[in-house]
């Protein structure tokens, strides 16, 4: 960033306090997950260097791989046009099988979609 620059505010406003967080293997851009951050979990995703979410169904911080090994540590990270959604170039930490279902990626089950 130039001294020009001015950081960028994430919007976190325009979703009820939450901006979706993609996660992408930064060797192989495969997408490997999707969470959602808000301003805590955002700050100290920051501070720390490793994605740190919001668990909405548990109210609370959750780093990924915290418990697992299979930490995310930031290379990169952007933000959309509109400032409301993140993206995280990672390398994965541990055995890189970052979905609770045991795959490296939880986007692993295919949709049918209608004949065009």
């Amino acid at each position: 960033m130039t001294n020009t620059e001015k950081p960028v505010a994430i919007d976190f406003a325009k979703a009820g306090g939450l901006v979706a967080g993609i996660v992408q293997d930064a060797r192989t851009g495969a997408v490997l997950m999707l969470g959602f951050l808000n301003e805590e979990s955002y700050l100290k995703t920051t501070e720390t260097g490793f994605v740190t979410f919001w668990s909405r169904t548990r109210s609370k911080l959750w780093m990924k791989g915290e418990t697992s090994g299979n930490r995310l540590r930031i290379v990169s990270a952007s933000t959309d046009c509109d400032n409301d959604a993140l993206l995280f170039r990672v390398e994965v930490e541990g055995d890189g099988l970052v979905c609770h279902e045991g795959t490296v990626s939880c986007f692993t089950k295919p949709i049918e979609l209608g004949s065009k």
